[in-house]
């Protein structure tokens, strides 16, 4: 009977010892592959936000005024009113620092400070107009020198180094500043600290460490009852049934002498298999679960993708009553659904809108965002109101409540198809592609208000603009331009004018086949990075009208 009793419980205590192990190493393996996940995670939301700040600040500065402001000095009124809304983004998108400096060139081994702000509640203090650094290391004299030579449209650092004592840990996002003739005339720079980051890093361990102290607790206590109750006496049993029959059997005594000696190694078998399929069983159970929300959470996402798709214009021809003009577009979302959005309609029977605007962020927040942006523009826009009116009133409405730091670049124009004569605005968003009749696409540069729901009560200019018999327009949201292949090029504004160029007399719609199937061939196995969202247009005039309505007389 002792024998017994020590078999049991060697057996009890192996089965506790190699279950524990696999819980140990299981826990261990997910926290890691869940430390890992978190810390990617909340480093590409950083940067993101980053770069957020970094172009909303491009847009604040004037490249072919900025040496005007430099001259003027700080109590200038420009300068003034140029560092206090960098001062407002700094502080809106709690950024550390927003600074903007320029590089003495070529060597790029000082910069010189011409803007300086930091977070009100910090303990850093900005650095003054003129004031002159050299330049931290050749990492930052690299990407100064991609930035100004045109190598690159930004860049990221990472920086971490002890001797920094008060930052040593730290992003920084770079994007030029340019003039109206693209040159670069200084580098705007995003600073954010990774304090957070680690503090949630350190959070997710000591989370993850107490969790698997008290599991392991709970697992050997609740093995130990259950071995004892379930194993350890039926073993017992087991064995004196055994020795009953061999007592009454001498040729069954030597071979159940052979199972008796293995009985240690069958016992912690069979417990093993008694636990695995327990957890096979709660494993499908979970997986069931799973997979059942996920095909619910997909059918929602399908059906709310649907109903963005419903809310975008997409009969063509769109306006079968007037040959005056051809329009045509489409929107890819990067997921299910999309943050991107195009939009037009008549204002009334001589006036046409033409929408094309982008979401920061991706998914169903920027779905939402996307949606309630797209309402107000439209409803503002059948009251009548110019471009700027339109994108003034809601840009007022979006920051009223927009915790979540949204917001939207716009490109809006309004054309009277009588005279071809229009105005557009632009908040933030790409530049338009125009071709005259007979000529060839080409970018419209000019300079571009704020992107809509940055900040409140400001101005958007808008300017005027001309169509002809035969002209046609091409905008676009960024997912064309930055679309990304296997090597992390990018497909370009280059690439995208070859495109439109191959035909430029094309109908909108083979238009925008064509740029999509470019994109395609350039970026190849590369997963899609951004919504991809193209407008065209063709203005034939009216006399093609008068004639189309005589003909139909």
């Amino acid at each position: 009977m002792r024998l017994n009793n020590k078999i049991s419980k060697s057996i009890a205590f192996r089965s506790i010892l190699i279950i524990v192990t696999l819980l140990i190493v299981y826990s261990a393996v997910s926290g890691i592959m869940g430390y890992r996940a978190t810390s990617q995670s909340l480093y590409d939301q950083y940067t993101e936000d980053a770069f957020q700040v970094a172009n909303a600040a491009a847009f604040v500065i004037d490249g072919d005024s900025l040496d005007e402001m430099i001259e003027g000095g700080e109590d200038s009124p420009l300068y003034r009113e140029t560092w206090l809304r960098l001062d407002q983004l700094c502080n809106a998108f709690d950024a550390t620092f927003v600074y903007v400096i320029r590089p003495n060139l070529p060597d790029y081994d000082k910069i010189t400070f011409l803007f300086s702000t930091v977070r009100w509640e910090s303990e850093y203090t900005p650095y003054e107009l003129g004031y002159v650094r050299t330049t931290t290391n050749d990492e930052y004299k690299l990407k100064y020198r991609n930035l100004y030579e045109g190598n690159s449209d930004h860049e990221l650092l990472l920086l971490n180094d002890a001797s920094y004592k008060r930052s040593s840990h730290h992003i920084t996002a770079m994007v030029p500043v340019k003039d109206t003739d693209q040159r670069t005339q200084a580098i705007i720079c995003v600073q954010r600290q990774m304090d957070e980051i680690r503090q949630i890093q350190m959070s997710y361990v000591s989370h993850i460490l107490r969790r698997l102290l008290m599991f392991a607790a709970v697992e050997i206590i609740g093995i130990e009852l259950f071995l004892s109750e379930q194993l350890i006496k039926p073993v017992t049993k087991i064995t004196e049934e055994a020795s009953r029959f061999a007592r009454e059997n001498e040729t069954a005594e030597k071979k159940l002498g052979d199972s008796i000696r293995g009985q240690d190694e069958i016992g912690v078998l069979a417990r093993s298999i008694d636990r695995m399929e327990e957890q096979i069983t709660d494993y499908v159970q979970h997986l069931t679960a799973v997979t059942a929300e996920k095909e619910r959470i997909s059918t929602e996402l399908n059906v709310a993708r649907q109903i963005q798709a419903d809310m975008l214009p997409s009969v063509f021809p769109a306006f079968p009553d007037h040959d005056d003009f051809d329009i045509f577009a489409s929107m890819t979302p990067a997921k299910e659904v999309g943050g991107d959005f195009y939009d037009f309609f008549l204002v009334d029977d001589d006036h046409l809108a033409m929408v094309m605007a982008d979401v920061s962020g991706k998914g169903v927040p920027a779905a939402l965002f996307m949606v309630i942006t797209k309402t107000l523009i439209k409803n503002r826009a059948q009251m009548g109101d110019s471009p700027a009116d339109i994108l003034y009133h809601v840009n007022n409405q979006l920051c009223d409540g927009n915790e979540s730091d949204m917001f939207v670049t716009v490109w809006l124009a309004i054309l009277e198809l009588s005279t071809g004569k229009g105005i557009a605005a632009n908040a933030g968003h790409e530049h338009p592609v125009l071709c005259r009749k007979d000529g060839r696409y080409e970018l419209v540069v000019y300079r571009h208000s704020m992107a809509v729901a940055a900040m409140s009560d400001i101005p958007f200019k808008e300017h005027g603009f001309e169509l002809h018999p035969g002209d046609r327009l091409f905008v676009y949201t960024d997912g064309v331009p930055e679309a990304t292949n296997i090597n992390n090029e990018l497909f370009g504004t280059d690439r995208m004018l070859e495109a439109l160029n191959r035909n430029p007399e094309a109908a909108p719609e083979e238009q925008l086949k064509a740029v999509r199937q470019s994109v395609d061939d350039f970026v190849g196995e590369a997963p899609q990075f951004d919504d991809m969202t193209m407008l065209g247009f063709c203005y034939y005039g009216p006399q093609r009208q008068e004639e189309t309505d005589t003909t139909g007389a």
